[in-house]
């Protein structure tokens, strides 16, 4: 960037108004800086500082904001090639592809199908964002009908797939309350897919034949005044794919291309026979650059691991994943059943919580906050003393919940059993087992 933060700060307000979202000038100028944040945001920023602060304060992959509603995402603005550098901040948005010419009934079923697909992990519900709504040629009202009926009865958002300006007219007519991306300006048609967007304020995709050929097509775009585009090479061969996406990415943070500053759009649909491999290459893209990836279908066994994988991929590697501190129940438990606690740290409830189910002994496992550290890191870095477990679990609500007083600590955590006592007078601390395998027959044995 041209601005460090400091200097950024320095042409704010000042005002700590937090109508930015975050709490002082200063926090929100060090977003600026690191291109987490839009100059757009501050509502008190001045004209002059405005213009000095615009070319410091954009990133180098223009974020694109993608539908409205529940699904509503964002692609792009990303900083960084490595995610050890930073971390990458918009997780690749997963598409899959419904044909003009679907009939209407099946459709209809089909969303149903396509809506189940959630996935609770780590506190998070994992779900897919688009539904690519692909032109088949059978004329504007079908492509429209079948635009519509995804936009108005699920909560997915779109791509409209045609080349064909009155077809595009008609789905964005049906549609366009939602905010769909437009695919494809190209060559051919750029002037008049241009101007819809425009007229729109929509998203517009770019195809061309290689990186270089997207290169005076974004120009003119953005000559236009269209800001919100998503890029597509051409390339539907593995290794061609792999090689564009990386360049794109270079270009736009190492030669800082402005014309090539933004994210990119991929069809694993197109480059592949069957949905086995065309899941492999999502997760080749998922992993590499992919901004938008295109599936023909979704179904379980595709979807629910490449949503796994851009969940590990988009978790900021300097932020261990956490669960949310609290009382939770595994196995129907009542008023005898084993109380135990730990940390949140994401890995240790779930090897617990997994521990405790194969036991087949209810219990209730409570959840204290440690900043997502380990039992035996959290107990050396003081985050999960005696003190503060005995505080937590007179707050926690498990006392109503319970008629025993007896609580379960781990193994790695022997030393604050007589701290938790001296807070939870008349309660019994029992240390458990150290490793996590134990508990079973631990359990059993209670």
């Amino acid at each position: 960037m041209a601005l460090t933060g400091i200097q950024i700060f320095k042409l704010l307000p000042k005002t700590n108004c937090k109508e930015c979202g975050v709490p002082t000038c200063l926090a929100f100028a060090m977003n600026l800086a690191s291109g987490k944040a839009e100059l757009d945001a501050c509502p008190y920023v001045s004209d002059e500082a405005q213009e000095k602060l615009a070319e410091a304060s954009a990133p180098p992959i223009r974020p694109v904001a993608l539908g409205k509603g529940v699904r509503k995402t964002t692609t792009g603005g990303e900083t960084v090639l490595y995610r050890h550098e930073k971390t990458f901040f918009n997780p690749t948005v997963l598409a899959a592809t419904v044909a003009s010419d679907v009939d209407l009934a099946a459709l209809k079923n089909t969303l149903k199908v396509y809506n189940a697909f959630q996935y609770e992990r780590v506190g998070l519900n994992l779900r897919p964002e688009l539904l690519v709504v692909k032109d088949a040629g059978n004329g504007a009202q079908a492509f429209a009908a079948v635009a519509g009926k995804i936009a108005k009865e699920s909560e997915f958002n779109l791509v409209l797939m045609t080349q064909d300006l009155t077809v595009m007219k008609a789905g964005v007519e049906t549609a366009g309350f939602k905010r769909p991306l437009l695919y494809a300006a190209t060559q051919d048609n750029v002037d008049e897919m241009g101007a819809l967007a425009k007229e729109m304020d929509l998203p517009l995709a770019v195809k061309a034949d290689s990186v270089e050929a997207l290169i005076p097509l974004t120009e003119k775009l953005t000559g236009m005044g269209l800001k919100d585009l998503v890029l597509d090479p051409g390339s539907r061969e593995i290794k061609q794919v792999l090689e564009d996406q990386v360049a794109l990415r270079r270009a736009a943070l190492k030669a800082g291309n402005k014309a090539l500053g933004f994210p990119s759009i991929s069809f694993p649909s197109e480059m592949a026979s069957n949905l086995d491999m065309e899941t492999m290459i999502a997760g080749m893209l998922v992993a590499k650059y992919g901004g938008i990836v295109v599936l023909s279908d979704f179904t379980s066994e595709s979807l629910f691991p490449l949503l796994l994988e851009r969940l590990n991929i988009f978790t900021d590697p300097q932020r261990p994943m956490t669960v949310t501190e609290g009382i939770f129940e595994i196995g129907n438990p009542d008023e005898n059943s084993p109380v135990l606690v730990t940390t949140n740290f994401a890995l240790t409830y779930f090897i617990v919580s997994g521990e405790i189910e194969s036991s087949k002994v209810p219990a209730w496992l409570l959840i204290k906050d440690s900043e997502g550290l380990s039992v035996l890191t959290a107990w050396a870095a003081g985050k999960f003393g005696g003190d503060d477990v005995g505080l937590f679990i007179k707050k926690s609500g498990i006392m109503d919940k319970v008629k025993h007083t007896e609580l379960i600590i781990p193994g790695y955590a022997a030393a604050i059993a007589g701290d938790i006592e001296e807070e939870l007078p008349g309660w019994t601390i029992t240390v458990g087992p150290r490793e996590a395998a134990h508990l079973p027959a631990f359990l059993k044995t209670k």
